[in-house]
Protein backbone atom coordinates (compact mmCIF):
# COMPACT_ATOMS: atom_id res chain seq x y z
CA UNK A 1 0.00 0.00 0.00
CA UNK A 2 1.35 3.17 -1.15
CA UNK A 3 1.98 5.57 1.57
CA UNK A 4 -0.42 8.85 1.66
CA UNK A 5 1.43 11.81 0.41
CA UNK A 6 1.57 14.71 3.23
CA UNK A 7 0.45 18.56 2.29
CA UNK A 8 0.71 21.52 4.30
CA UNK A 9 -2.16 23.75 3.75
CA UNK A 10 -3.02 27.18 5.85
CA UNK A 11 -6.15 27.46 7.59
CA UNK A 12 -6.24 31.01 6.71
CA UNK A 13 -6.06 31.03 2.72
CA UNK A 14 -6.20 27.54 1.82
CA UNK A 15 -2.44 27.87 0.55
CA UNK A 16 -0.94 24.42 -0.11
CA UNK A 17 2.96 23.79 0.36
CA UNK A 18 5.09 20.83 0.31
CA UNK A 19 6.84 20.94 3.77
CA UNK A 20 5.91 23.06 6.88
CA UNK A 21 6.62 26.98 7.35
CA UNK A 22 5.96 29.53 10.01
CA UNK A 23 4.95 32.12 7.86
CA UNK A 24 2.11 31.99 4.97
CA UNK A 25 3.39 33.64 1.75
CA UNK A 26 -0.05 34.22 0.27
CA UNK A 27 -1.53 35.77 3.47
CA UNK A 28 1.11 36.69 5.64
CA UNK A 29 -0.47 34.88 8.65
CA UNK A 30 1.88 33.31 10.77
CA UNK A 31 1.07 29.78 12.82
CA UNK A 32 -1.70 28.72 10.29
CA UNK A 33 -0.10 26.31 8.17
CA UNK A 34 -1.24 22.52 9.59
CA UNK A 35 -0.03 19.58 7.98
CA UNK A 36 -2.84 17.48 6.56
CA UNK A 37 -3.39 14.12 3.97
CA UNK A 38 -3.46 14.39 0.27
CA UNK A 39 -6.79 12.48 0.57
CA UNK A 40 -8.60 14.88 2.78
CA UNK A 41 -8.07 13.95 6.12
CA UNK A 42 -5.38 15.02 8.92
CA UNK A 43 -2.34 13.29 9.12
CA UNK A 44 -2.56 10.32 11.10
CA UNK A 45 -5.93 9.91 10.78
CA UNK A 46 -8.07 7.01 9.31
CA UNK A 47 -8.16 7.97 5.48
CA UNK A 48 -11.22 7.27 3.76
CA UNK A 49 -11.64 5.04 0.22
CA UNK A 50 -11.55 6.57 -2.57
CA UNK A 51 -15.34 6.01 -4.69
CA UNK A 52 -16.53 6.56 -8.06
CA UNK A 53 -18.63 10.01 -8.16
CA UNK A 54 -22.26 9.99 -8.85
CA UNK A 55 -23.52 12.45 -11.63
CA UNK A 56 -25.71 14.54 -10.90
CA UNK A 57 -28.34 16.65 -13.13
CA UNK A 58 -28.27 20.30 -13.58
CA UNK A 59 -30.81 22.78 -13.48
CA UNK A 60 -31.69 25.66 -15.51
CA UNK A 61 -30.89 29.11 -13.86
CA UNK A 62 -34.93 30.24 -13.88
CA UNK A 63 -36.93 28.48 -12.05
CA UNK A 64 -39.29 29.15 -8.91
CA UNK A 65 -37.91 30.48 -5.67
CA UNK A 66 -38.84 29.52 -2.23
CA UNK A 67 -38.18 32.04 0.68
CA UNK A 68 -36.28 30.28 3.30
CA UNK A 69 -38.11 29.12 6.23
CA UNK A 70 -37.39 31.07 9.53
CA UNK A 71 -37.85 30.41 12.68
CA UNK A 72 -39.12 33.64 14.13
CA UNK A 73 -37.35 33.75 18.08
CA UNK A 74 -39.42 35.98 20.13
CA UNK A 75 -36.32 38.53 20.13
CA UNK A 76 -36.52 41.33 17.73
CA UNK A 77 -33.37 42.86 17.32
CA UNK A 78 -31.95 39.34 17.04
CA UNK A 79 -34.52 38.47 14.16
CA UNK A 80 -33.15 41.28 13.04
CA UNK A 81 -29.78 40.92 13.03
CA UNK A 82 -30.39 37.40 11.16
CA UNK A 83 -32.51 39.02 8.50
CA UNK A 84 -35.89 38.17 9.65
CA UNK A 85 -35.34 34.84 12.12
CA UNK A 86 -33.35 32.11 11.89
CA UNK A 87 -33.88 29.80 9.04
CA UNK A 88 -33.88 26.56 8.97
CA UNK A 89 -31.21 24.19 8.43
CA UNK A 90 -28.28 27.03 8.73
CA UNK A 91 -24.98 27.14 10.94
CA UNK A 92 -24.32 30.69 12.72
CA UNK A 93 -21.35 31.70 14.04
CA UNK A 94 -21.29 34.83 17.16
CA UNK A 95 -18.45 35.74 18.24
CA UNK A 96 -17.67 38.53 21.49
CA UNK A 97 -15.64 39.17 23.85
CA UNK A 98 -15.68 37.20 26.92
CA UNK A 99 -17.98 38.17 29.45
CA UNK A 100 -19.30 40.19 26.78
CA UNK A 101 -23.35 38.52 27.10
CA UNK A 102 -22.96 35.63 24.27
CA UNK A 103 -24.80 32.98 26.43
CA UNK A 104 -27.15 35.19 28.57
CA UNK A 105 -28.41 36.36 24.56
CA UNK A 106 -28.44 32.41 23.40
CA UNK A 107 -30.24 31.39 26.65
CA UNK A 108 -32.90 34.01 26.30
CA UNK A 109 -33.06 32.67 22.90
CA UNK A 110 -33.15 29.13 23.81
CA UNK A 111 -36.13 30.05 26.31
CA UNK A 112 -38.22 32.23 24.25
CA UNK A 113 -38.41 29.67 21.83
CA UNK A 114 -39.52 26.88 23.78
CA UNK A 115 -42.00 29.10 24.96
CA UNK A 116 -43.04 29.26 21.01
CA UNK A 117 -43.40 25.05 21.26
CA UNK A 118 -40.13 25.07 19.65
CA UNK A 119 -37.44 22.00 20.61
CA UNK A 120 -34.26 23.59 21.37
CA UNK A 121 -31.12 21.37 22.70
CA UNK A 122 -28.08 23.63 24.66
CA UNK A 123 -24.76 22.25 24.40
CA UNK A 124 -22.28 24.03 27.18
CA UNK A 125 -18.72 22.77 26.75
CA UNK A 126 -17.12 25.35 28.71
CA UNK A 127 -19.81 25.31 31.84
CA UNK A 128 -21.49 22.20 34.10
CA UNK A 129 -25.23 21.37 33.74
CA UNK A 130 -25.43 23.59 37.22
CA UNK A 131 -24.19 26.23 36.07
CA UNK A 132 -26.00 26.64 33.18
CA UNK A 133 -29.36 26.13 35.40
CA UNK A 134 -27.96 28.99 37.53
CA UNK A 135 -28.28 31.09 34.35
CA UNK A 136 -31.54 30.00 33.50
CA UNK A 137 -32.79 30.83 36.68
CA UNK A 138 -31.40 34.33 36.75
CA UNK A 139 -32.62 34.86 33.95
CA UNK A 140 -35.93 33.79 34.24
CA UNK A 141 -36.03 30.97 31.82
CA UNK A 142 -35.67 27.80 33.87
CA UNK A 143 -39.30 26.94 33.12
CA UNK A 144 -39.10 26.35 29.71
CA UNK A 145 -38.37 23.11 28.30
CA UNK A 146 -34.73 23.78 26.72
CA UNK A 147 -32.88 20.71 27.36
CA UNK A 148 -29.12 20.62 28.27
CA UNK A 149 -26.07 18.66 27.77
CA UNK A 150 -22.84 19.21 28.89
CA UNK A 151 -20.68 17.26 26.41
CA UNK A 152 -17.18 18.40 24.22
CA UNK A 153 -17.12 15.03 22.23
CA UNK A 154 -18.29 15.77 18.65
CA UNK A 155 -19.30 12.23 17.98
CA UNK A 156 -21.61 11.93 21.59
CA UNK A 157 -23.41 15.27 20.69
CA UNK A 158 -24.09 14.06 17.13
CA UNK A 159 -24.98 10.60 18.58
CA UNK A 160 -27.57 11.94 21.20
CA UNK A 161 -28.85 14.62 18.42
CA UNK A 162 -29.78 11.74 16.45
CA UNK A 163 -31.53 9.37 18.93
CA UNK A 164 -33.50 12.88 21.10
CA UNK A 165 -35.09 13.55 17.60
CA UNK A 166 -34.74 17.04 15.00
CA UNK A 167 -34.13 19.55 17.03
CA UNK A 168 -35.75 22.95 15.62
CA UNK A 169 -32.03 24.66 17.30
CA UNK A 170 -29.05 23.57 18.36
CA UNK A 171 -26.60 26.03 20.78
CA UNK A 172 -23.04 24.67 21.05
CA UNK A 173 -21.08 26.75 23.39
CA UNK A 174 -18.13 26.86 22.41
CA UNK A 175 -16.70 25.75 19.03
CA UNK A 176 -13.46 25.87 20.78
CA UNK A 177 -14.18 23.12 23.14
CA UNK A 178 -14.87 20.77 21.12
CA UNK A 179 -13.12 17.55 20.09
CA UNK A 180 -13.23 14.92 17.43
CA UNK A 181 -11.50 11.19 17.43
CA UNK A 182 -11.02 11.86 14.19
CA UNK A 183 -8.57 14.29 14.34
CA UNK A 184 -5.34 13.63 16.11
CA UNK A 185 -4.87 17.14 18.17
CA UNK A 186 -5.42 18.93 21.56
CA UNK A 187 -9.15 20.24 21.54
CA UNK A 188 -9.31 24.19 20.30
CA UNK A 189 -6.50 23.84 17.95
CA UNK A 190 -6.91 24.70 14.35
CA UNK A 191 -7.61 20.99 13.34
CA UNK A 192 -9.82 20.02 15.96
CA UNK A 193 -12.26 23.91 16.01
CA UNK A 194 -12.58 22.77 12.00
CA UNK A 195 -13.65 18.86 12.07
CA UNK A 196 -16.47 19.73 15.12
CA UNK A 197 -17.44 22.77 12.55
CA UNK A 198 -17.84 20.48 9.64
CA UNK A 199 -19.78 17.62 11.58
CA UNK A 200 -22.12 20.51 13.20
CA UNK A 201 -22.76 21.79 9.77
CA UNK A 202 -23.37 18.30 8.11
CA UNK A 203 -25.60 17.67 11.01
CA UNK A 204 -27.48 20.99 10.14
CA UNK A 205 -27.84 20.83 6.49
CA UNK A 206 -29.00 16.64 6.35
CA UNK A 207 -31.58 17.45 9.86
CA UNK A 208 -32.87 20.76 8.95
CA UNK A 209 -31.95 22.13 12.13
CA UNK A 210 -30.33 25.44 13.13
CA UNK A 211 -27.18 25.63 14.71
CA UNK A 212 -25.76 28.18 16.13
CA UNK A 213 -21.83 28.35 17.32
CA UNK A 214 -20.66 30.62 19.73
CA UNK A 215 -16.89 31.25 18.96
CA UNK A 216 -13.66 32.89 20.71
CA UNK A 217 -12.75 35.97 19.78
CA UNK A 218 -8.57 37.11 19.76
CA UNK A 219 -7.12 40.45 20.71
CA UNK A 220 -7.30 41.84 17.48
CA UNK A 221 -11.19 41.11 17.55
CA UNK A 222 -11.22 38.70 15.19
CA UNK A 223 -12.83 34.97 15.63
CA UNK A 224 -10.19 32.90 17.13
CA UNK A 225 -9.61 29.24 14.83
CA UNK A 226 -9.10 29.26 11.02
CA UNK A 227 -10.88 31.63 8.72
CA UNK A 228 -12.37 28.67 6.66
CA UNK A 229 -14.57 28.22 9.58
CA UNK A 230 -15.89 31.84 8.71
CA UNK A 231 -16.63 30.65 5.24
CA UNK A 232 -18.42 27.34 5.99
CA UNK A 233 -21.68 28.73 8.26
CA UNK A 234 -24.47 30.78 6.60
CA UNK A 235 -24.05 33.78 8.91
CA UNK A 236 -21.14 35.39 11.28
CA UNK A 237 -22.14 37.65 13.93
CA UNK A 238 -20.15 39.65 16.20
CA UNK A 239 -21.47 40.74 19.94
CA UNK A 240 -19.75 44.32 20.50
CA UNK A 241 -19.83 46.37 23.33
CA UNK A 242 -17.68 48.07 25.63
CA UNK A 243 -17.64 46.93 29.53
CA UNK A 244 -18.19 50.35 30.90
CA UNK A 245 -21.88 50.87 29.16
CA UNK A 246 -24.39 48.64 29.63
CA UNK A 247 -25.62 48.49 25.71
CA UNK A 248 -24.32 46.00 23.41
CA UNK A 249 -24.72 45.41 19.63
CA UNK A 250 -25.06 42.48 17.64
CA UNK A 251 -23.64 43.20 14.15
CA UNK A 252 -24.10 40.68 10.83
CA UNK A 253 -20.72 40.65 8.99
CA UNK A 254 -21.99 38.24 6.95
CA UNK A 255 -25.45 36.59 5.69
CA UNK A 256 -26.38 34.52 2.95
CA UNK A 257 -30.22 34.58 4.03
CA UNK A 258 -29.88 38.62 4.29
CA UNK A 259 -28.16 41.68 4.82
CA UNK A 260 -25.05 41.95 6.13
CA UNK A 261 -24.98 45.25 7.62
CA UNK A 262 -27.91 45.25 10.25
CA UNK A 263 -27.14 45.53 13.44
CA UNK A 264 -29.81 44.89 16.96
CA UNK A 265 -28.97 46.88 19.94
CA UNK A 266 -29.83 45.52 23.60
CA UNK A 267 -29.06 46.86 26.96
CA UNK A 268 -27.59 44.83 29.82
CA UNK A 269 -29.01 44.54 33.03
CA UNK A 270 -29.13 42.06 36.24
CA UNK A 271 -32.05 39.72 35.05
CA UNK A 272 -30.21 39.70 31.18
CA UNK A 273 -30.51 41.67 27.64
CA UNK A 274 -33.37 44.23 27.15
CA UNK A 275 -34.08 45.30 23.74
CA UNK A 276 -33.81 48.88 22.46
CA UNK A 277 -36.40 49.07 20.14
CA UNK A 278 -35.08 53.36 19.60
CA UNK A 279 -30.99 52.79 20.22
CA UNK A 280 -30.89 56.99 19.14
CA UNK A 281 -32.29 57.42 22.42
CA UNK A 282 -29.71 55.43 23.99
CA UNK A 283 -26.93 57.08 22.25
CA UNK A 284 -28.08 60.46 22.87
CA UNK A 285 -29.09 60.19 26.54
CA UNK A 286 -26.39 62.09 28.06
CA UNK A 287 -25.70 64.78 25.73
CA UNK A 288 -24.59 68.35 26.89
CA UNK A 289 -25.68 70.43 24.61
CA UNK A 290 -23.85 73.93 25.33
CA UNK A 291 -20.68 71.99 25.30
CA UNK A 292 -17.97 72.75 21.86
CA UNK A 293 -16.70 70.04 20.08
CA UNK A 294 -19.80 68.23 19.96
CA UNK A 295 -21.94 67.37 16.49
CA UNK A 296 -24.92 64.56 16.68
CA UNK A 297 -24.61 62.89 13.56
CA UNK A 298 -27.49 60.72 11.49
CA UNK A 299 -26.28 57.49 10.62
CA UNK A 300 -27.53 54.59 8.73
CA UNK A 301 -26.66 50.74 10.46
CA UNK A 302 -28.42 48.18 7.63
CA UNK A 303 -32.24 49.75 7.13
CA UNK A 304 -32.13 51.85 10.75
CA UNK A 305 -31.34 55.35 11.21
CA UNK A 306 -29.06 55.84 13.96
CA UNK A 307 -28.30 58.91 15.66
CA UNK A 308 -25.00 59.62 17.26
CA UNK A 309 -23.19 62.17 19.12
CA UNK A 310 -19.46 62.99 18.25
CA UNK A 311 -17.25 64.43 20.29
CA UNK A 312 -14.12 65.87 19.15
CA UNK A 313 -11.48 67.64 21.47
CA UNK A 314 -8.74 69.94 20.01
CA UNK A 315 -6.03 71.46 22.05
CA UNK A 316 -2.30 72.63 21.79
CA UNK A 317 0.02 70.24 22.19
CA UNK A 318 3.61 70.44 23.88
CA UNK A 319 4.90 67.51 21.52
CA UNK A 320 6.98 67.63 18.82
CA UNK A 321 4.55 65.26 16.91
CA UNK A 322 0.87 66.26 17.85
CA UNK A 323 -1.11 63.39 18.92
CA UNK A 324 -4.25 62.01 16.94
CA UNK A 325 -6.79 59.43 19.01
CA UNK A 326 -9.62 58.06 18.20
CA UNK A 327 -12.61 55.83 19.85
CA UNK A 328 -14.98 54.61 17.41
CA UNK A 329 -14.08 56.01 14.26
CA UNK A 330 -11.37 54.86 11.37
CA UNK A 331 -8.14 56.47 11.93
CA UNK A 332 -7.30 56.63 8.89
CA UNK A 333 -10.22 58.57 7.40
CA UNK A 334 -9.87 61.44 10.57
CA UNK A 335 -6.32 62.17 8.56
CA UNK A 336 -8.28 62.50 5.59
CA UNK A 337 -10.23 65.17 7.12
CA UNK A 338 -7.67 66.71 9.16
CA UNK A 339 -5.72 67.06 5.87
CA UNK A 340 -8.78 68.28 4.04
CA UNK A 341 -9.14 71.31 6.32
CA UNK A 342 -5.97 71.97 6.49
CA UNK A 343 -5.14 72.36 2.77
CA UNK A 344 -9.00 73.49 1.39
CA UNK A 345 -10.61 75.51 4.35
CA UNK A 346 -7.06 76.92 6.09
CA UNK A 347 -7.66 75.49 9.23
CA UNK A 348 -4.42 75.30 10.63
CA UNK A 349 -4.39 71.48 13.39
CA UNK A 350 -0.89 70.83 12.89
CA UNK A 351 0.33 72.27 16.22
CA UNK A 352 -3.03 70.56 18.43
CA UNK A 353 -3.79 67.46 19.93
CA UNK A 354 -6.80 65.96 18.09
CA UNK A 355 -9.14 63.71 20.26
CA UNK A 356 -12.43 61.63 18.63
CA UNK A 357 -14.81 59.64 20.53
CA UNK A 358 -18.17 58.40 19.77
CA UNK A 359 -20.42 58.86 22.29
CA UNK A 360 -21.79 55.88 23.92
CA UNK A 361 -18.70 53.39 22.55
CA UNK A 362 -20.73 52.86 19.20
CA UNK A 363 -18.72 52.63 15.87
CA UNK A 364 -19.06 54.14 12.96
CA UNK A 365 -18.10 52.17 9.22
CA UNK A 366 -19.77 54.94 6.80
CA UNK A 367 -18.24 57.71 5.31
CA UNK A 368 -21.32 59.63 5.51
CA UNK A 369 -19.68 60.52 9.03
CA UNK A 370 -17.21 62.76 7.59
CA UNK A 371 -19.24 66.09 7.88
CA UNK A 372 -20.31 65.58 11.39
CA UNK A 373 -16.51 65.23 12.51
CA UNK A 374 -15.55 68.11 10.54
CA UNK A 375 -18.19 69.77 12.28
CA UNK A 376 -16.80 68.80 15.54
CA UNK A 377 -13.20 69.45 15.19
CA UNK A 378 -13.95 73.10 14.40
CA UNK A 379 -15.95 73.64 17.04
CA UNK A 380 -13.33 72.66 19.17
CA UNK A 381 -11.12 74.26 17.39
CA UNK A 382 -12.88 77.66 17.83
CA UNK A 383 -14.67 77.28 21.07
CA UNK A 384 -17.97 77.56 19.77
CA UNK A 385 -21.11 75.10 20.47
CA UNK A 386 -22.91 74.07 17.45
CA UNK A 387 -26.43 74.28 17.75
CA UNK A 388 -28.32 71.81 19.63
CA UNK A 389 -31.15 70.79 17.33
CA UNK A 390 -29.16 70.04 14.54
CA UNK A 391 -27.66 67.49 12.75
CA UNK A 392 -24.82 66.15 10.44
CA UNK A 393 -24.31 63.95 7.49
CA UNK A 394 -22.35 63.64 4.65
CA UNK A 395 -19.28 62.97 2.65
CA UNK A 396 -16.05 64.94 2.42
CA UNK A 397 -13.76 64.27 -1.11
CA UNK A 398 -10.20 65.44 -1.23
CA UNK A 399 -10.94 68.16 -2.73
CA UNK A 400 -13.23 69.90 -0.20
CA UNK A 401 -16.13 69.08 -1.65
CA UNK A 402 -19.41 67.80 0.12
CA UNK A 403 -20.47 64.87 -1.72
CA UNK A 404 -24.41 63.18 -0.40
CA UNK A 405 -24.92 59.83 0.55
CA UNK A 406 -27.76 57.70 0.75
CA UNK A 407 -30.66 56.92 2.53
CA UNK A 408 -31.09 61.01 2.96
CA UNK A 409 -34.85 60.74 3.24
CA UNK A 410 -35.03 58.08 6.52
CA UNK A 411 -32.19 59.65 8.19
CA UNK A 412 -34.29 63.29 8.31
CA UNK A 413 -37.03 61.30 9.29
CA UNK A 414 -35.35 60.21 12.38
CA UNK A 415 -34.01 63.07 13.14
CA UNK A 416 -37.17 65.01 13.02
CA UNK A 417 -38.86 62.63 15.21
CA UNK A 418 -36.19 62.79 18.07
CA UNK A 419 -36.82 66.63 18.20
CA UNK A 420 -34.22 68.33 15.99
CA UNK A 421 -35.37 71.05 13.79
CA UNK A 422 -32.43 71.54 11.31
CA UNK A 423 -29.88 69.23 9.30
CA UNK A 424 -26.53 70.08 7.51
CA UNK A 425 -26.57 68.36 4.92
CA UNK A 426 -24.52 68.34 0.94
CA UNK A 427 -26.21 70.45 -1.28
CA UNK A 428 -26.83 67.43 -3.89
CA UNK A 429 -29.42 66.34 -0.73
CA UNK A 430 -31.35 69.69 -0.45
CA UNK A 431 -33.55 68.83 -3.08
CA UNK A 432 -35.40 66.14 -0.66
CA UNK A 433 -39.14 66.63 0.18
CA UNK A 434 -40.15 68.62 2.27
CA UNK A 435 -40.49 67.65 5.79
CA UNK A 436 -40.94 69.42 9.52
CA UNK A 437 -37.09 69.48 9.35
CA UNK A 438 -35.19 72.50 7.90
CA UNK A 439 -32.33 71.84 5.76
CA UNK A 440 -29.14 73.91 4.99
CA UNK A 441 -27.48 72.93 2.20
CA UNK A 442 -23.38 73.07 2.01
CA UNK A 443 -21.59 72.80 -1.21
CA UNK A 444 -17.78 72.32 0.29
CA UNK A 445 -16.75 71.89 3.50
CA UNK A 446 -15.34 75.37 3.63
CA UNK A 447 -19.23 76.79 3.72
CA UNK A 448 -19.67 74.80 6.53
CA UNK A 449 -16.01 76.33 8.71
CA UNK A 450 -17.39 79.79 7.36
CA UNK A 451 -21.07 79.01 9.17
CA UNK A 452 -19.20 77.71 12.12
CA UNK A 453 -16.86 80.26 12.77
CA UNK A 454 -19.69 82.96 11.91
CA UNK A 455 -19.28 84.06 8.75
CA UNK A 456 -22.42 82.35 6.78
CA UNK A 457 -22.61 84.41 4.14
CA UNK A 458 -21.55 81.55 1.85
CA UNK A 459 -24.36 79.09 3.08
CA UNK A 460 -27.42 78.49 1.52
CA UNK A 461 -30.21 78.27 3.44
CA UNK A 462 -33.64 75.85 2.17
CA UNK A 463 -36.61 75.37 4.52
Amino acid sequence: MAKPKITFICQACGAVYNRWQGKCDACGEWNTIVEESAAGGVAGGPQRSRRKGRPSAPLPLAGENEEAPRIASGIAELDRATGGGIVRGSAILIGGDPGIGKSTLLMQAASALARRGAKVIYVSGEEAVAQVRLRAERLKAADTSVQLMAETNVEDILATLADAGRPDLVVVDSIQTLWSVTAESAPGTVTQVRTGAQALIRFAKASGAAVVLVGHVTKEGQIAGPRVVEHMVDAVLYFEGEGGHHYRILRTVKNRFGPTDEIGVFEMGDTGLREVANPSELFLGERNDKAPGAAVFAGMEGTRPVLVEIQALVAPSSLGTPRRAVVGWDSARLAMVLAVLEARCGVRLGSHDVYLNVAGGFRISEPAADLAVAAALVSSLSGAALPADSVYFGEVSLSGAARPVAHAVQRLREAEKLGFSAATVPSASADLPKSGISVRAVETLGDLVAHIAGGSASLSEED
